[in-house]
């Protein structure tokens, strides 16, 4: 079970990191095309965000047989996408900006930096590495 959701969560978190980076730092923002890119980038975290509290904390200590200190960053993406919207919806830019940015550089730079520490599986799949480390 953990490796179809971690193969839903990849095919969900992956176009996040180019959305995300596009929306931060390229994008018009208030346009259209920024608003409607938003929305899916926003569906797109929140969904990576909710499977990845199904999946069990492989590394470190685990709480309740189950969670690790990276379901946190899960916790704040789901706080974070909600608060979002309601910010840009009130009109408050810089809270929406803010926040926007909190949950990309922690929900998919840092949390994804996690995961690709040389003895994680993402690393693996990455580099398509068998049978030990060769990097």
């Amino acid at each position: 079970m953990y490796e179809l959701l971690r193969t839903i969560h990849l095919i969900a978190v992956t176009p996040c990191l180019i959305i995300g980076a596009y929306l931060i730092y390229f994008s018009t923002k208030g346009s259209g095309n920024h608003i409607n890119i938003g929305w899916a980038y926003m569906i797109l975290m929140f969904f990576q965000a909710g499977i990845s509290l199904f999946m069990e904390a492989r590394v470190g200590p685990q709480f309740l047989n189950h969670f690790g200190w990276i379901h946190l960053l899960s916790i704040l993406t789901i706080y974070t996408v909600p608060k979002s919207i309601y910010y840009i919806k009130k009109g408050d830019i810089k809270g929406h900006s803010r926040s926007m940015i909190i949950l990309f550089w922690a929900g998919l730079i840092i949390a994804g930096g996690f995961t690709l520490v040389p003895w994680k599986v993402s690393i693996q799949c990455l580099f398509y590495i068998k049978n030990g480390y060769t990097l």
